[in-house]
């Protein structure tokens, strides 16, 4: 499948209904749809086999459009974001309006939030939508997907659109928890932890 004009169509349409597509980020092919909604949330959950108590990160094309949805980004917390968005992160941060609750899992207090450096169509796709639901596009557990044909069967199958952009590098993003004095990292992936707490550190004590 190409990435033309109708195929973004398709893909915005059903984002916009809360239907599961396939959308290439700059790391995996991510299961997204609309992030308003928790049935929508729900959707996604149950195709995956994700427990709803685990967290899902909040996807935006822009640092821009982040602030939008989660404007308690101010502060220490607006600082580690800018710093480090857009990038092949996921930044845990503090959530105290408890946005997005549905993505949250047991943490309400906290949110995982990403902006990807994403293809050109996808950008397109988030764009038009505002705040994506995000999560690889893979079994629980299972391989990360860096072509469509990595994805399982049963996935792709059950989702509204695809967007193909061909192979993409198939590390998924890191994942730093910025909600305590001291950044845990949760998972090393995409973007060197280390120098990210490095360029973390030298833009708080600026």
């Amino acid at each position: 499948m190409g990435s033309d004009g109708g195929v973004v169509e398709r893909a915005i349409e059903a984002v916009k209904a809360g239907r599961p597509v396939l959308l290439p980020t700059d790391t995996v092919y991510g299961l997204v749809t609309s992030a308003y909604r928790e049935d929508y949330a729900s959707r996604v959950y149950g195709l995956k086999g994700r427990a709803e108590t685990q967290p899902t990160a909040l996807l935006a094309a822009t640092l821009e459009s982040l602030l939008e949805c989660v404007p308690e980004l101010r502060g220490r917390a607006g600082v580690i974001a800018r710093t480090l968005l857009p990038g092949p992160f996921t930044l845990i941060l503090p959530n105290p309006a408890r946005r997005f609750r549905w993505l949250t899992g047991m943490r309400t207090d906290a949110i995982g939030v990403r902006v990807p450096v994403l293809p050109a169509v996808s950008r397109v796709v988030a764009d038009a939508v505002g705040c994506l639901l995000a999560t690889s596009a893979n079994d629980p557990g299972g391989p990360d997907p860096a072509t469509l044909d990595d994805v399982p069967p049963r996935i792709r199958e059950a989702c509204a659109a695809e967007v193909d952009v061909g192979p993409l590098p198939g590390t998924p993003s890191t994942v730093i928890d910025f909600t305590h004095n001291e950044p845990y990292v949760i998972r090393e992936g995409a973007g060197p932890a280390a120098d990210a707490l490095a360029r973390v550190r030298a833009a708080l004590a600026a």
